[in-house]
């Protein structure tokens, strides 16, 4: 989810070849650095997009992912961006839009 002024994203990260998950560290400078670099080309500029900071948290067993994940999808709603969280452009669900629409985006060389 891309807000104006902020970014959410849920995501369980994937391991190394050791076995071991890549630290949200890692993953969150491998995201921030991609997508500043197609910010930045797309606007054609240069400099930075993201804050050094980020405010995470970790979803622990007891917390239910789906209410946190529902909860992110009313963001735009709550802002006053859009009417229902169907019609917000920056949005994306797996379990609505599907996993095949990220993979033909991809093919077609979109990221």
């Amino acid at each position: 989810m891309v807000m104006p002024d902020h970014v959410h994203i849920i995501f369980t990260p994937l391991k190394d070849d050791e076995g071991n998950p890549f630290g949200l560290a890692e993953i969150m400078s491998g995201i921030k650095g991609a997508s500043a670099h197609s910010v930045n080309k797309a606007l054609n500029r240069r400099g930075r997009v993201w804050q050094d900071e980020s405010f995470d948290h970790v979803l622990r067993s007891d917390e239910s992912t789906y209410n946190k994940v529902l909860y992110i999808c009313e963001n735009p709603v709550r802002k006053g961006l859009v009417a229902t969280e169907d019609e917000y452009p920056w949005l994306w669900r797996e379990w609505v839009e599907g996993a095949e629409i990220v993979a033909q985006s991809l093919h077609d060389g979109h990221q």
